[in-house]
């Protein structure tokens, strides 16, 4: 992400951007985002999620090993 206090060159993704991405809904990553699971700033009403902070969020997750339909 782009250094503390220096955002010239981050690039921000609205809530529906980032769902669209993850391919889940938006209140999903609303809840991701209340929760502290992925870093935003607020503008006004809405949301953004820096992209840095997305692609991070993707390249950590992981899946448990339990399988929840067996």
């Amino acid at each position: 992400m782009a250094e503390a206090g220096n955002f010239s060159n981050a690039h921000f993704m609205t809530v529906a951007e980032v769902a669209e991405v993850m391919r889940v809904s938006k209140m999903t990553v609303y809840r991701l985002v209340h929760a502290g699971e992925l870093p935003a700033v607020r503008f006004g009403r809405s949301y953004r999620v820096p992209e840095a902070a997305v692609e991070e969020y993707l390249r950590t997750a992981r899946v448990d090993g339990a399988s929840e339909t067996a």
